[in-house]
């Protein structure tokens, strides 16, 4: 359907390929992985280091930072009352 509305987007592209090139965005602008984490929901930040495909440096540097996972409880953002996962991702719905 966004293939159809622009021709740029590839017509194999799936939802999750968008979460994933928000995700290296915010890597290489600066954002450690501990708050990359913290943004896509994931519970363990070692998650979100094999979805970013990180290196052992930048591995190194965010399990330093990390506090004890079991003592935070994160809500999901892309899943509150505030918008949807588009506005959470920074594009524009194709249903506007």
């Amino acid at each position: 359907t966004a293939h159809e509305s622009c021709s740029e987007v590839p017509l194999g592209l799936h939802a999750h390929q968008l979460r994933h090139a928000k995700a290296s965005h915010w890597l290489e602008d600066g954002m450690n992985i501990v708050q990359i984490s913290f943004l896509l929901g994931h519970e363990q930040v070692l998650t979100t280091m094999v979805y970013l495909d990180v290196t052992t440096e930048q591995e190194a540097k965010a399990l330093a930072t990390l506090e004890d996972e079991n003592d935070r409880k994160v809500s999901k953002k892309w899943k509150n009352g505030a918008g949807s996962l588009a506005n959470f991702c920074g594009v524009r719905s194709i249903m506007e």
